[in-house]
């Protein structure tokens, strides 16, 4: 392990061009101690986005900001910034777009004739509960429109600050309109400390999970990514300390670099893991087809090879003997209605 060179509290060292830019400025100069995040007002005019993909399990997602400022350096939704003519490097994570409107644009659409009710899931990119959701409430503020209408809700996320909604969280619950996903990657906090800077430190999201699960909110374990040569011995301690928490399910995901972040990945690793930087990318090249990354459905949340299988056996040898499932809580439409409107429950 060395001593980190990049700014303080951030995953990436570096602002790479994006792939839609054609100039590439370099400074000669090193980077800077500190870099301040900047906050930019988002003027989107809609909140839920579809998806469909196989590999997620909801086809709705709302996610109140773009860019994330707990600044994960495996983060696979660094590269849509790019989209905005930033940076996946630091700007993902200092550069953070705000739908200030987020919750008057959910209410809108879901008022709408056409909206048939079905699971939104909460972070399908980036965190609703980074640090700057404790002071503008966006995820809140959805959260109360989904609560009124008892659209159901999926969540997940690496901060502990989702504990403050648990009100809401636990009314929901008892129509089986709400699941919480806490994502944990490992249980090292210096690891997390440098390779998630400003997410919930391990031991508060365990917390997180027995506060919420305590208050009637059927929670789970997600353990993404997990990181092969470095995460990956951890899986077993990983999953009984979900357990111990009251998860009552556990999944996980391999380490995807995507785009600009594999390179993004393979700097942090020179930076502050050389000497098992090696050992990481080989097996990560393993399995992905000689690639460090592979984008085919299917297999891009689970790896092909020996290790992925490894990971696999792992993974679902712990989750058994902890007793954990591996589907989620069935979440139900049956008590929504419409905002201003009466209730029309459909089957999902």
């Amino acid at each position: 392990m060395s001593q980190p060179t990049g700014p303080r509290g951030r995953g990436a060292s570096g602002n790479p061009a994006g792939r839609f830019e054609r100039i590439e400025i370099e400074s000669e100069l090193p980077p800077p101690g500190r870099v301040e995040t900047e906050f930019l007002r988002d003027s989107s005019r809609t909140i839920l986005v579809r998806n469909d993909s196989p590999d997620v399990p909801f086809d709705v997602g709302l996610n109140p900001y773009r860019g994330c400022e707990h600044g994960c350096i495996y983060c696979y939704a660094r590269p849509t910034h790019e989209y905005l003519g930033l940076s996946a490097g630091l700007d993902f994570e200092t550069r953070i777009l705000v739908k200030e409107d987020a919750p008057r644009l959910l209410e809108r659409e879901l008022a709408a004739p056409s909206w048939r009710p079905r699971v939104v899931g909460i972070s399908g990119v980036t965190d609703p509960y980074q640090p700057i959701e404790r002071r503008l409430g966006l995820t809140r503020g959805c959260l109360e429109v989904l609560a009124r209408c008892r659209n159901p809700v999926a969540i997940v996320t690496k901060n502990s600050l989702v504990e403050r909604d648990a009100d809401l969280l636990a009314e929901m619950a008892a129509d089986e309109a709400a699941v919480v996903y806490l994502s944990i990657t490992t249980l090292d906090a210096e690891l997390a400390r440098r390779m998630e800077p400003r997410t919930s430190h391990p031991r508060r999201r365990l917390e997180a999970i027995a506060k919420l699960t305590a208050s009637g909110i059927p929670c789970g374990l997600l353990m993404a990514p997990v990181v092969p040569g470095l995460t990956d011995h951890e899986i077993p301690a990983v999953v009984e300390a979900a357990a111990q928490a009251g998860a009552r399910w556990a999944h996980y995901i391999a380490l995807r670099l995507p785009g600009a972040v594999s390179g993004l990945f393979e700097s942090w690793l020179e930076e502050h893991y050389p000497d098992r930087k090696g050992k990481v990318l080989s097996r990560v090249v393993s399995m992905r087809g000689g690639r460090l990354n592979d984008p085919r459905f299917g297999s891009r949340m689970r790896g092909e090879g020996v290790f992925a299988d490894q990971i696999a056996a792992l993974f679902e040898t712990a989750r058994k003997s902890h007793g954990l499932e591996v589907g989620g809580s069935r979440l139900s439409t049956e008590h929504f209605r419409r905002p201003g409107g009466e209730q029309i429950g459909l089957p999902l």
